[in-house]
């Protein structure tokens, strides 16, 4: 069986890990179990230390968000298959378990993410991730059981193995030896996405990233940035414009950049005639954050196969705001 290791990122998250903790140290039997620690300022290394002794630490030397995070600290980490595991997730039992066997009966597989259900609202999906993760083909990520604030409710009607484009960085299975490969998350994203764009590379490096609806954990979600947050809407605006100029053909590429910098203006006076200005101004720091930053994000670009069918719906924004489609099993591919 493939060694796993467990890793959780904590910047300031003592009580995060006082109430989750318990959970990932009963159910992962077999499973070694780190904390990386950005740099916290609260008590959360005494508290490891103190509470859980067998848990290794890693402390990182600065708060360098999400990417930079895991960068950093997976260099210290030995195993076969690292998961990557948010704070405020609470896992259940045997979880791990057909993770690791789909791993093993299926050696092309890269990347697993299990089913994200709502830790406060335990028969729905959780934001983050929910039953797998697609983009369409302007770039835009949804999830099954989620599309954009709609949240389906858990019916059994994901209890499946599916493959999918990206995995949640909730709680994110990848083979240590892709992550490797791939050299890690993009640190120009800090946080949000990043998992998109990673995963958006495995595929063009030819792996494939499944979705294992066997195994389940409840993500308390909103612990770092909450959905409606100025800062995360100028996270995940950017942050999806450099996956989009990083890892498409130049021909495609540039003509979805230009729409999609006309549909973020339309969110933009969405936002303010919601009175949301703070997001409106939010969008217009990612422009000109992405304006400023293209040459370096366009260097990046690798030379290797891009996915020729990477998404599921033409517009997922047209689908859900015109159409009114509010879940998955409701998306063509038109």
């Amino acid at each position: 069986m493939s060694k796993i290791a467990v890793v959780i990122l904590n910047w300031n998250g003592e009580e995060l890990l006082e109430q989750f903790l318990p959970s990932v140290q009963n159910f992962s039997k077999g499973a070694a179990i780190y904390v990386a620690d950005n740099a916290s300022t609260d008590n959360s290394i005494s508290f490891i230390r103190t509470n859980y002794p067998e848990i290794k630490i890693i402390q990182n030397t600065s708060n360098g968000g999400y990417a930079k995070g895991y960068n950093d600290a997976l260099q210290y980490v030995d195993a076969d298959i690292f998961c990557l595991l948010n704070s405020d997730v609470e896992v259940t039992e045997n979880w791990l378990m057909p993770i690791q066997n789909h791993f093993n009966e299926h050696p092309e597989v890269a990347i697993i993410q299990p089913k994200i259900l709502d830790y406060k609202r335990k028969e729905y999906f959780e934001y983050a991730g929910a039953a797998g993760g697609f983009i369409d083909q302007l770039g835009y990520p949804f999830c099954r059981g989620r599309i954009f604030q709609a949240l389906e409710k858990d019916k059994g009607q994901y209890d499946d193995v599916k493959e999918i484009f990206w995995a949640t960085g909730a709680c994110l299975f990848i083979k240590s030896n892709v992550f490797r490969e791939l050299k890690g998350f993009d640190e120009d994203y800090f946080a949000h996405q990043e998992e998109v764009d990673l995963c958006w590379r495995a595929h063009n490096h030819g792996y494939k990233i499944f979705y294992v609806g066997t195994s389940k954990i409840y993500h308390l979600g909103g612990s770092t940035l909450s959905n409606m947050n100025p800062k995360k809407t100028f996270l995940n605006f950017r942050n999806s414009l450099y996956s989009i100029t990083k890892n498409l053909p130049r021909k495609k590429a540039f003509p979805i950049i230009f729409f999609r910098l006309l549909l973020d203006g339309v969110a933009g006076l969405r936002f303010i005639l919601q009175g949301k200005f703070s997001h409106c101004f939010a969008i217009l720091k990612a422009h000109l954050s992405f304006y400023i930053n293209f040459f370096k994000i366009f260097k990046k670009r690798e030379k290797t196969k891009y996915m020729p069918n990477y998404y599921t719906v033409k517009s997922i924004v047209w689908s859900h705001f015109v159409y009114h489609n509010r879940k998955f099993k409701n998306l063509v591919k038109h």
